[in-house]
């Protein structure tokens, strides 16, 4: 588990708010974000897009602790709380800071990342599953990390790590229930060995016949509901009239 590293951010104070004005600010370069102190009073800011960029690319996390420095003015520890994402493109759009003290504990979640290939899955044809994403802890600032990292290489065919295996510093407090699995090891489903078989099966009996079929919904779907109908008609009527000549016959 590595330590967060303490960085300044320089941010500007800002009036404008809305939607229409987040949008501009992101047109000329800048993100909007919001700062609380700790009585819950909030400063509306603005974050130069491409140094805020960089900021979370040196970091796994993005829980930070930062100096923070509002229009030039003495920097103060705050919690990088929150960052919303563009849900396509991935870009920043949106960040929440907390002004904290160092001395006081908080509550938040670190993210738990998984190393290392299980023996059930490389051996065993196991599934290896990661259920628990994040950990809530409560920790003085200073104690916090960025990851947790959880080795999963010796898990056999149904093993599973639960919160309790976890290996974690006595600084942390762990909040998660200590039965809540972490990661584990399964078997794969009957069909989802069965599937693939049948398709294979399905696939080798009668190719010619499965295209045909194909090609005729196709054409149905591609067609107009008006002319499909008017097909439907006409086909109708010829076998009526063939059925008037042969009467006549």
């Amino acid at each position: 588990m590595s330590k967060i590293k303490e960085g300044v951010l320089a941010v500007e104070s800002r009036t404008g708010r809305g939607t229409a004005e987040s949008r501009r600010l992101r047109r000329t370069g800048w993100i909007p974000g919001v700062v609380y102190n700790e009585r819950g009073e909030s400063t509306l800011v603005r974050l130069n897009r491409h140094d805020f960029e960089l900021l979370l690319h040196r970091h796994i996390s993005e829980s930070l602790i930062l100096d923070l420095s509002v229009d030039q003015g003495a920097p103060k520890k705050v919690l990088l709380k929150e960052v919303q994402h563009d849900p396509v493109h991935g870009e920043p759009l949106h960040a929440d800071f907390v002004e904290i003290s160092m001395t006081r504990k908080m509550r938040l979640n670190i993210g738990i990342k998984l190393t290392g290939e299980p023996v059930g899955v490389s051996q065993q044809g196991g599934i290896l599953e990661h259920s628990l994403r994040q950990l809530e802890v409560e920790c003085l600032p200073g104690d916090l990390v960025e990851e947790i990292l959880v080795d999963v290489s010796g898990l056999n065919l149904g093993d599973s790590i639960l919160v309790r295996d976890l290996r974690i510093d006595p600084k942390l407090q762990v909040l998660t229930p200590g039965d809540v699995a972490v990661a584990s090891v399964s078997a794969p489903r009957a069909e989802e060995v069965a599937a693939p078989e049948a398709a294979e099966a399905a696939a080798a009996a009668e190719p010619e016949l499965v295209g045909e079929k194909g090609k005729k919904e196709e054409a149905e779907e591609g067609a107009e509901p008006g002319k499909k109908e008017e097909g439907a008609k006409k086909e109708e009527g010829g076998k009526k009239e063939e059925g008037g000549r042969k009467g006549k016959g």
